[in-house]
């Protein structure tokens, strides 16, 4: 009870400020300091009786037990009463002995003098006041039990069960009731999403096993089983009509029944998909010559891959005639249909065991309209309304690599988030916005904050410490760096970095844990009348985590410069920043020097990480550019990409009136997954996933996040096993979790 109490004062605490009673406030953190119910912790009253008796104040121990009695005992049942006066009798007894241990006779003396009225007439005190008189109480028979540990520590146990019980059994306000509530709400959230993800991974095993069944059987699919006989027509229709499912099932193409077994691919995997092309298709939404078609086509087909259509195709297109085809199909028997169906298969196998080169394979866009290849004279069934849809080239597929299963929204924030970091054990998120409040909060099961903080002084970056993961470290612009506890919900010390370089800009800590680097940087100026930003100065510190002390400052060639970020390996023997003068500098963390260093980008630049491999480096500046850089050969480019002015900053938030917000980059800007293979970064409206390919040169984007309405600053990826987490943080204050499925490939 005493915990609920406690959480339900933070909560109405909380709640005062959000509606501004600052009087309101005032009295009730005057009146819980002055609580002589401890916030019914029992703990703390057995310590306040004990202080009473250490300090020999009788007064102030019976005034307290007498409130307790008004406040508590006295609302108990008759049966207790005798049980509250043997707890009273023991804590005068434990009183007295303590007065005789401590060798204060006079205290005894004053005892039975005050206490004489009220004592004389119990039968159990009438011995007792002989005992100032004996020379060593102690070792006489009658008291020497009271003198030992065992007594003592029995009648304490005794009072802390009994308040223990008390306090349990007491009749509890709806305020305490919707704590207990919220707990067993906690409970029960926490085992529905165990069985949810329970469901999922049995739904998931139940579709596989459905797919390989269907691959061993040849099953068709409904719309295939329900027609009688196809023409040349008809099946180009029913595949590019179909074409719309493959991206909705992405972990097997559903095309791979149109193939023979022997073109199929092993394992369900990357699988080509085929369709037919003739002339005569243009006459697709003609109802005279749906059923026809079969007949007059006899023209060589050429199997093509085909890419997924757009969504403008739709089952709905299909002729009558074969809409009515299938309702008859239906209520045939099934004898009957599985013998169509085996004619079926056995004209499918026929017509693509002839393919035909005289046509040859073209790309183009997706709906895009396509002159015929044959002149009218060639075709005489062509018509204007003939078209072709994009073909991919071999190789190449349309499965996604990602789908998102769900997005959650968190928004405790009221202003731009400068900071979004998850710690390494994936379990708390820690966000920093412009006005300095700190939230660290959990998403796993369920969405909660666990802490507040609001800092007096500006607060520039944080990091979370790798040993313990609990810990957060917390720069500012008043040249601190603060290291948080977030599960005691407390400052454990602070470090003053340097006065003449305040604005901490970034943190990083080494994987062992043992160390971070701080980068520090002067106050920004500004050149008159044309108000151009001078490059500041700036310093480069490593910092002991256990001494709390700097270890030693890096060189910064060829001037000391701000350093705006920092990442290490996952050893921690290499570390790379990016600075404001475009430099990118990687040190040797063993031998606490600059291995190389090299012009990265015209501009400052804002975010540095190492690669999956660590052979190379990505760098994102403020010309726009995500550059790829080797680290064995100085200087030297791997890969250039120019992305768009919403995923490298400034951003601007435009708004009503002429309103108008400018960030520069503050938190990271890119991340990758697990595997490395795959990076997210930020956008106007949400996160985009892009394909790192080294044989391109251009990013593929392969999922676009979406989901806000606000430029997007910062990102993070949290990846655990097939599942993993994205968030992008914008400058309205939202944060956004989308929740991933890899797929297999």
């Amino acid at each position: 009870m005493g915990s609920a109490v406690e959480r339900t004062d933070e909560h109405v605490r909380e709640y005062l400020i959000y509606r501004g009673f600052t009087n309101t406030l005032k009295h009730l953190d005057s009146e819980i300091k002055a609580d002589k119910e401890k916030g019914f912790r029992v703990d703390k009253i057995i310590d306040q009786l004990l202080q009473f008796i250490q300090s020999f104040d009788l007064s102030g121990l019976k005034d307290y037990w007498l409130y307790l009695d008004r406040r508590l005992f006295c609302r108990l049942e008759d049966v207790y009463r005798p049980t509250v006066n043997k707890l009273r009798a023991s804590l005068y007894r434990y009183y007295v002995i303590n007065t005789i241990q401590k060798g204060n006779l006079e205290k005894t003396q004053e005892f039975f003098q005050k206490q004489a009225m009220e004592l004389q007439g119990q039968p159990e005190w009438r011995d007792w006041f002989i005992l100032p008189f004996i020379p060593a109480p102690e070792q006489n028979q009658a008291f020497a039990p009271y003198f030992s540990r065992q007594w003592s520590d029995t009648f304490l146990v005794s009072l802390h069960n009994f308040l223990s019980v008390l306090f349990q059994c007491m009749p509890q306000p709806v305020l305490l009731s919707f704590d207990a509530e919220v707990q067993r709400t906690t409970s029960l959230t926490e085992e529905n999403e165990q069985l949810r993800q329970l469901l999922f991974a049995l739904q998931t095993e139940s579709r596989d096993q459905k797919d390989g069944d269907e691959v061993v059987h040849h099953k068709l699919p409904p719309y295939v089983q329900n027609m009688d006989r196809l023409g040349d027509t008809e099946l180009d229709l029913v595949s590019s009509q179909r074409a719309v499912s493959v991206t909705t099932t992405p972990s097997r193409n559903f095309f791979s029944t149109f193939l023979p077994q022997g073109r199929r691919t092993p394992g369900g995997k990357t699988q080509q998909v085929t369709s037919v092309s003739s002339p005569n298709q243009a006459a697709v939404g003609r109802k005279d010559q749906a059923n026809s078609q079969s007949s007059k086509s006899k023209d060589p087909v050429q199997v093509k891959e085909i890419k997924p259509a757009s969504n403008h195709a739709s089952t709905s297109e299909l002729p009558s005639s074969q809409s009515h085809l299938s309702n008859q199909q239906t209520n045939q028997p099934s004898h009957i249909r599985h013998k169509k169906i085996q004619a079926h298969e056995k004209e499918r196998k026929e017509l693509f065991s002839k393919p035909s080169p005289q046509f040859q394979e073209k790309k183009v866009e997706v709906g895009e309209v396509e002159p015929p290849n044959e002149s009218p004279s060639d075709a005489p069934n062509s018509s204007s309304s003939n078209f072709s849809v994009r073909v991919e080239q071999a190789g190449q597929t349309a499965e996604q690599p990602f789908i998102k299963l769900s997005q959650e929204e968190y928004g405790e924030h009221h202003s731009s988030i400068m900071h979004c970091r998850v710690d390494c054990s994936g379990r708390r998120v820690a966000s920093l916005d412009v006005d300095g409040v700190i939230k660290v909060w959990s998403f796993n099961p369920i969405m909660q904050t666990k802490a507040t903080i609001m800092s007096k002084s500006p607060l520039l970056s944080l990091e979370w410490a790798t040993k313990p993961d609990r810990l957060l470290l917390l720069g500012s612009g008043v040249g601190t760096v603060r290291l948080y506890d977030t599960e005691a919900k407390k400052n454990l010390y602070e470090m003053n970095i340097d006065e003449t370089h305040p604005r901490i800009l970034s943190l990083a800590c080494s994987p062992s844990g043992s160390s971070f680097v701080c980068s520090a940087a002067a106050v920004s100026r500004t050149i008159e009348p044309a108000r151009l930003p001078m490059q500041v100065s700036g310093q480069l510190l490593l910092w002991d985590t256990k001494t709390v002390k700097q270890q030693l400052q890096f060189s910064l060639e060829p001037e000391p410069v701000a350093i705006n970020c920092t990442a290490f390996n996952h050893n921690g023997n290499l570390l790379v920043t990016g600075a404001a003068d475009g430099v990118i500098r990687l040190f040797d963390m063993q031998q606490y020097e600059s291995a190389m260093s090299w012009k990265a980008h015209d501009g400052e630049v804002y975010s540095v990480e190492f690669s999956s491999d660590e052979n190379t480096v990505f760098s994102i500046g403020g010309d726009g550019k995500f550059i790829q850089w080797n680290i064995h050969r100085c200087g030297v480019k791997q890969s250039e990409q120019v992305l768009p002015q919403d995923a490298t900053g400034p951003f601007v938030l435009s708004g009503y009136s002429g309103y108008k917000q400018v960030q520069v980059p503050r938190g990271r800007l890119f991340t990758f997954d697990s595997e490395g293979q795959h990076v997210l970064t930020c956008s106007s409206s949400g996160g985009i996933i892009y394909k790192l390919t080294n044989e391109e040169p251009t990013l593929e984007s392969v999922l676009s996040l979406g989901g806000h309405k606000a430029p997007v600053v910062t990102v993070d990826w949290c990846s655990a096993l097939d599942c993993g987490t994205c968030l992008t943080a914008s400058m309205d204050g939202k944060i956004k979790l989308s929740t991933l499925l890899a797929q297999k490939s």
